[in-house]
């Protein structure tokens, strides 16, 4: 069974070899200027986490508050179903979810899409986790995640057909950087990974392996 990095790997070569070099100049201009800003950083660990309620893909809604109840939260942000490198994470999480909940953790997917389109999402990458929704990058913007599209990039997944709007439900072409917490039952957060550059993710059985050394202490 290959790793979430090596997966991700092998489309990036996949891309690298169909994509036209100009769209790839674009996209790789836009990851290194997001990165030089130093625009949304994301909380980091030894911060507490802001509680939220959210809809799920059923529009059921479901709170921080009441899941931490049950032990600790993995807690993922991703940009979108139409993201395919945040399909490869979510399918990656979902092999080891079986892990994380023997770890007494439960998981939790966030992103900006309409409850519709996560429940897409969900059913497309056969999730067993909880997929939420977050109305206008709200939460996203709480855990400082959250930047704006440049034009030369919005041109760029207009010109693929990649209708993010449509998906959120709005027109401000705004993302949340692809980030992982670990918040443990108090609302700390003792693990934090966000991410510039949308190609990379952190490894989710790293991850659980953060819990299962937090429950042994």
């Amino acid at each position: 069974m290959t790793t979430l990095l090596e997966d991700i790997q092998a489309y990036k070569e996949q891309f690298k070899q169909k994509a036209p070099k100009e769209k790839q100049e674009i996209m790789a201009k836009a990851t290194h200027d997001l990165k030089e800003s130093g625009v949304a950083q994301g909380l980091q660990k030894g911060d507490q986490a802001p509680a939220f309620t959210l809809p799920n893909a059923a529009g059921e809604l479901v709170s921080l508050e009441d899941v931490l109840k049950h032990g600790p939260v993995i807690l993922t942000f991703y940009r979108g179903g139409w993201c395919p490198y945040c399909n490869l994470e979510l399918k990656a999480y979902q092999k080891e979810l079986s892990a994380i909940h023997e770890a007494g953790a439960s998981l939790i997917a966030i992103s900006p899409e309409k409850p519709d389109a996560s429940l897409s999402t969900k059913e497309k990458n056969d999730l067993q986790f909880t997929v939420l929704s977050d109305d206008a990058n709200g939460v996203a913007e709480q855990f400082d995640l959250v930047f704006k599209m440049p034009e030369d990039l919005i041109a760029v997944y207009k010109e693929s057909g990649l209708d993010v709007p449509g998906h959120n439900g709005n027109n401000d072409w705004e993302l949340p950087k692809p980030a992982t917490f670990v918040i443990d039952s108090s609302g700390e957060i003792i693990f934090a990974e966000v991410e510039s550059d949308y190609t990379k993710r952190v490894e989710p059985s790293k991850v659980v392996q953060v819990v299962k050394e937090t429950k042994s202490k």
